[in-house]
């Protein structure tokens, strides 16, 4: 039977994604002064204006102000844009963390800063062990800012969105239906310039000619204007963009977002620990497709419940791999972190085109189980 899927992605300059990366920046200064900071920061942008709220805990001496406006600028915010990182009000409203939660997640403890459900997928769709819909997008995304820094494209600004629709037969990839691109761009830009240049510039770079059908769409741009962007068309909030952050929309995600908040809380770093589970399951060949949640509570050390879905692709059966993970892995939230050195200031690398598959990142190593 034959199926469309489709994937969103979006640029650094998005606003969601302007505030995610002011987060995770921050949790990474306070991470290089205290390896052991306890992190929850929160980040809203709207017109002219940042405003930083949640809880920090650490010894760190952190100039706020300084690194929201270091990062603003860094995504190409300045001058006449829609915030200007040298001008634009910074509103600072932080607390520490709860005493009630550090009783559960304190090194004596070492348990999980939160309950909650985690969700770790992989299939064999892409080199990267990823689906293929969200995969591309990312690549789009990450293409259409290179050109804008890079000035390969002219006249575009930071704000942009990607979208990739793509035809299965059954599990099989045919190709590739429709390809959605929206990039902010200068008032004064041609209009039919823009697409042409996306075309050549980005979708060509990035897309496998193989995977272009006779029927494929490609739309750029189709409302025909997008001058006003960011924050100023837009508010933005950290955590808004978690299918973005994961799988498309192809695999289940969990309750919570990751930016911002450090390793102890669960809702992150069993999320990646998920994520190498279920990619090292397809990888050493027990399934082609494979969802693992693993769940947890508050101030417990070890996962309550494990669950796995291969969804009829297993060579092996999904006991026999639940009992593989358990001989081979620490699940608590102390012994993810130390396995996947979690306490290093890595995170706002994290931020952008996806939290996962990109091969650099501890939990997308390969690991023999």
């Amino acid at each position: 039977m034959k199926r469309l899927f489709t994937s969103e992605s979006v640029t650094e300059g998005h606003p969601d994604k302007l505030c995610d990366l002011i987060s995770d920046s921050l949790l990474d200064e306070y991470l290089r002064g205290d390896s052991n900071s306890r992190v929850a920061i929160e980040t809203v942008a709207g017109k002219d204006t940042i405003f930083i709220t949640g809880e920090v805990t650490s010894k760190s001496e952190v100039d706020v102000e300084k690194v929201v406006r270091e990062t603003i600028k860094s995504i190409g915010y300045f001058g006449d844009c829609d915030i200007n990182y040298e001008t634009c009000n910074i509103i600072i409203n932080m607390t520490t963390q709860s005493p009630d939660i550090s009783l559960g997640t304190n090194d004596l403890v070492g348990g999980a800063g939160d309950q909650g459900i985690m969700f770790g997928y992989a299939c064999s769709e892409t080199e990267e062990l990823m689906p293929l819909p969200i995969m591309l997008a990312h690549k789009l995304s990450k293409r259409l800012s290179e050109v804008r820094k890079n000035n390969i494209v002219e006249g575009i600004g930071p704000d942009g969105k990607t979208q990739v629709t793509v035809l299965y037969d059954e599990d099989k990839v045919i190709g590739i239906d429709t390809i959605l691109i929206s990039t902010q761009h200068r008032d004064n830009k041609d209009v039919e310039l823009l697409k042409k240049e996306i075309i050549e510039n980005v979708i060509n770079y990035v897309v496998d000619n193989s995977l272009i059908m006779d029927s494929t769409k490609i739309l750029i741009n189709p409302t025909g204007r997008f001058v006003i962007g960011g924050p100023l068309g837009d508010s933005g909030l950290t955590g808004r963009k978690i299918i973005v952050d994961t799988y498309g929309g192809y695999a289940r995600h969990g309750g919570g977002a990751f930016s911002g908040k450090d390793p102890t809380k669960v809702d992150r770093s069993a999320a990646y620990m998920a994520r190498l589970l279920a990619k090292n399951v397809v990888w050493n060949g027990y399934a082609k497709k494979c969802e693992i949640q693993l769940s947890y509570a508050i101030g417990i050390p070890e996962p309550i419940s494990i669950y796995i879905e291969t969804f009829n692709t297993n060579t092996i059966s999904d006991e026999e791999i639940i009992e593989k993970i358990k001989s081979k892995f620490d699940l608590t939230p102390r012994g993810i972190i130390d396995y996947l050195g979690l306490r290093e200031p890595i995170y706002k690398t994290t931020t952008n085109y996806g939290h996962f598959g990109k091969n650099d990142l501890p939990w997308e190593r390969k690991v023999e189980f």
